[in-house]
Parts: structure tokens; C-alpha cells; sequence
């Protein structure tokens, strides 16, 4: 199956509604109304993988401009991901704040990566932010109901180097956010995670030499994206 990759546009809505519903529950799911005004508001913030024959939407990704220092305080998802809000994105300068990434394809996800990052490099965005649920809180806590949260976030598989005990975590952590920046409680309505949401951040590679960047031929940037990738 052939995967094209691009910016979102108003009428891959009803595509993007079936993968929203596909992904998240009733009350987790994005509206036509929100789809549209992120789009709108950041169109070269926002990323979505089709299948080439089909049309049919198989991963998104919706960033927004944010400052970090949202995250060393509590908050929620619903607040991160507002895009009417400024939160400080004019003191951002080169950070993104991942709103949703949904998906149906682990190619699709990475495809979007790869769209992503040459632009990204262009534009001299440095980093994502991301908020991740912890699926497999709640059982490792009734297994011990004395588990603390964070000793749960910090624990990491036997014989698999670095890598986070929790399944979500280890997903985005084989993605590149592999730094844990917070943990917050009633962060989104998760059954799974006890309704604790953990901030990630993952560096967009190359991003340090940026004044090069803006400069450098796209197709140039693109080959550097196909093997930055995992």
C-alpha cells in the first residue's frame, strides 16, 4: 500500500472523523468543529497519512506553537490543546506541542515524521511536545495498591535497555521522545491510566544548526529525514 503524506486541509474532515472514532472513545474524540480550526489556525502545523488509491486517512498529527514552561505546572489536556489560546507561543519561538496523534498504520505515523521534520528544519522549529497517556497504570496499581505514580512513569523493562515499562511510553520512546518532562493527574479522562497524563519531549533531529537550514535545498532535507527516521 502506497502512504502519501501532507498538510491537512477542510475536506479531509469526514476522513479524519472516521480515524478520530476508529482511535479514541465518544467523549476522547475531536469534533468537525475543532478538526476545522485547527487546520485553520496552524495549517502547516497539521499532518495527515493517506493511502494513495483509497484516500482513506490512516494517521494524523495536530501541533500548535507552545512554551515548555506550561509544563512545569499543572495542567490538562484540554488546556495544552486549545488552540484559541496563546499559552505563551509567542515566547515559544521554536517548540510545538503535539494536540493528537492518532493512527491506524505505524508506517502511516512514521510517513508523517518524515513530511514533517525537513519542514520543521526549515522553519527552525526545535522540538515536540507531547502528552501521553499510561495505559498500564492502573493495573500495575492494583497489583500494588502502593505504587506511586511516578515510580510507575520512571520504570523500565528487564533487559530491554532504556525503554519504558509502560506500552504508550515505549511507543513514543522508539518514536524519539525519550525524555519524561511531568507527570500530571487528571491531565485527560483515561480509565486505563487513572487519568494521569506524562508530558514527553522529543528533539527534532539535526534542529541545532538552524541558520543552515533555511538555506539548504528541501530535497537536501528531505534525504537527511528518510534516515533520521525510525
Amino acid at each position: 500500500m502506497k502512504i502519501i503524506s501532507r498538510y491537512l486541509r477542510a475536506d479531509d474532515i469526514p476522513e479524519l472523523l472516521i480515524l478520530e472514532r476508529a482511535k479514541w472513545e465518544a467523549h476522547q474524540a475531536a469534533d468537525a468543529d475543532a478538526l476545522l480550526q485547527r487546520i485553520e489556525t496552524y495549517p502547516q502545523l497539521c499532518i495527515g497519512s493517506f493511502c494513495a488509491s483509497s484516500g482513506r486517512a490512516l494517521a494524523s498529527l495536530f501541533m500548535r506553537p507552545v512554551s515548555p514552561h506550561a509544563f512545569t505546572a499543572p495542567t490538562r489536556w484540554d488546556i495544552s490543546a486549545d488552540v484559541r489560546l496563546c499559552h505563551g507561543a509567542s515566547e515559544a519561538g521554536r517548540s510545538l506541542f503535539g494536540i493528537s496523534l492518532s493512527s491506524l498504520d505505524a508506517r502511516a505515523v512514521a510517513q508523517i515524521f518524515r513530511f514533517f521534520y525537513p519542514r520543521a528544519l526549515k522553519a527552525g522549529w526545535r522540538d515536540i511536545y507531547l502528552g501521553s497517556p499510561i495505559p498500564g497504570f492502573r493495573k500495575a496499581r492494583e497489583k500494588d495498591p502502593q505504587l506511586q505514580v511516578w515510580q510507575y512513569v520512571h520504570s523500565r523493562r528487564r533487559f530491554h535497555g532504556d525503554e519504558p515499562l509502560d506500552p504508550q511510553l515505549r511507543y513514543y520512546h522508539r518514536k524519539g521522545f525519550e525524555e519524561i518532562i511531568s507527570i500530571h493527574e487528571d491531565y485527560f479522562p483515561h480509565e486505563d491510566s487513572l487519568n494521569y497524563g506524562v508530558i514527553v519531549r522529543g528533539v527534532i533531529p539535526l534542529a541545532a544548526p538552524r541558520r543552515l537550514w533555511r538555506i539548504t535545498p528541501m530535497c537536501i532535507l528531505e534525504t537527511f529525514s528518510m534516515v533520521a527516521i525510525r
